[in-house]
């Protein structure tokens, strides 16, 4: 096996990964071997018909698609070690050339990590802060609030802190894991409408939404969501943040649910 890598600014792979022709023929053969020990044909116990009786029956396509189930993760493998890779989503495999007789070759499109540039996110949340807690004091309010104007217990929400993050914070996400966000969300959706006994049809129908209109509004969702992951992470290691065993326990139990807490359990 060889490869070659095609790294881009945006944490983009591709893996041209080169697999000699011994070593799918060799692949080949251990898949046929596998299939004659599993034959049943008329007249023969299992595993035992003559391997020429039992090769006039194999589709030669499936055998080589058998092959390539083992020939692309373990070549794949031995690639991102060779090129020092470390990708953050599956592959999304392209298959180049795989000739009888010949080298075959695959691309393996893949990304790492992005850079991502905090901007002046303290400052951001510092005045969302100030803003939330302003409150003119009056007579007859609470001795306290005088100097205090957040006491009447206005402050940011969650998603607004979030929101002044993502809006001081810049990245390029390589485009193959935003898609792979979008997959998710998709995927989620169908699972969704299947507990409410509808399609996806029905259900984008009763929304007034087009597959369309639901992709756009997952591709932003999506970029929102890896940007502020990717944010939160860089700051807490600049920070110095730790979350313990005992955090992720205390938020799993805030699940009102079974299957809530189930969610929070798989997403820790």
């Amino acid at each position: 096996m060889t490869s070659t890598i095609d790294r881009t600014t945006d944490g983009s792979v591709a893996l041209t990964i080169t697999i000699p022709w011994t070593e799918v023929a060799a692949t080949y053969e251990k898949v046929v071997m596998e299939m004659v020990n599993k034959a049943e044909l008329p007249g023969f116990r299992i595993g035992k018909a003559p391997r020429e009786l039992v090769e006039k029956n194999l589709d030669k396509t499936k055998v080589y698609e058998e092959a390539l189930k083992t020939l692309i993760p373990t070549s794949y493998n031995a690639a991102i070690t060779e090129q020092k890779v470390k990708p953050i989503v599956s592959p999304k495999i392209e298959l180049k050339d795989a000739t009888e007789h010949k080298d075959w070759i695959f691309i393996a499109h893949t990304c790492e990590k992005p850079t991502i540039t905090l901007g002046e996110y303290k400052k951001a949340i510092t005045e969302l802060k100030a803003s939330k807690g302003k409150k003119i004091w009056k007579p007859g309010d609470k001795e306290e609030e005088k100097d205090n104007p957040s006491a009447d217990g206005t402050k940011p929400t969650l998603d607004e802190l979030l929101m002044a993050l993502y809006n001081n914070v810049s990245v390029t996400l390589p485009p193959i894991l935003t898609e792979h966000e979008v997959n998710r969300l998709l995927s989620d959706l169908i699972d969704q409408t299947k507990k409410l006994g509808l399609t996806v049809e029905q259900y984008l129908a009763s929304t007034q939404r087009t597959s369309e209109t639901i992709k756009k509004e997952y591709e932003e969702q999506a970029r929102r969501t890896l940007t502020l992951e990717f944010a939160l992470e860089e700051i807490a290691d600049a920070e110095g943040i730790l979350v313990s065993d005992d955090d992720i326990d205390a938020v799993i139990k805030t699940g009102k649910t079974d299957e809530e807490k189930k969610t929070l359990e798989n997403q820790q």
